[in-house]
C-alpha cells in the first residue's frame, strides 16, 4: 500500500524558511518521480515542483530561485526547501508520487503570516 506522510508544515513569518518533509512507503522510492503540489484557501491546485528519479528537477516559475526539491533515496524521503516565504504561499502543500496514477499524501498547512 502506498504511504506519503507529509510533515514540517506550521507558521512562519514572511521572510522565512521552511522545510517539508514526505515519508514515502509502498512503492519502489528510488525508481519513482515525485511532486509537490498546494492549494491555498479557495484557491485551485497548484504544482510547485517535481523531482525525478535521476535527480532532475522543474519548478514552476513563481518557486523559482525560493523553493528547492530533493530527495533521500537511502530514506525514502522527499523534501521541499522553502525560503523567502511570502504570504501567497500559504496553501495546504501535498506530496504526489506520480505515475499513471497518482497518489497523494494527506497535506500539511503551511502558513505565512505576521
Amino acid at each position: 500500500e502506498v504511504q506519503l506522510v507529509e510533515s514540517g508544515g506550521g507558521l512562519v513569518q514572511p521572510g522565512g524558511s521552511l522545510r517539508l518533509s514526505c515519508a514515502a512507503s509502498g512503492f519502489t522510492f528510488s525508481s519513482s518521480a515525485m511532486s509537490w503540489a498546494r492549494q491555498a484557501p479557495g484557491k485551485g491546485l497548484e504544482w510547485v515542483s517535481d523531482i525525478y528519479s535521476d535527480g532532475s528537477t522543474y519548478y514552476t516559475d513563481s518557486m523559482k530561485g525560493r523553493f528547492t526539491i530533493s530527495r533521500d533515496n537511502a530514506k525514502n524521503t522527499v523534501y521541499l526547501q522553502m525560503n523567502s516565504l511570502k504570504p501567497e504561499d500559504t496553501a495546504v502543500y501535498y506530496c504526489v508520487l506520480r505515475g499513471a496514477v497518482d497518489y497523494w499524501g494527506q497535506g500539511t498547512q503551511v502558513t505565512v503570516s505576521s
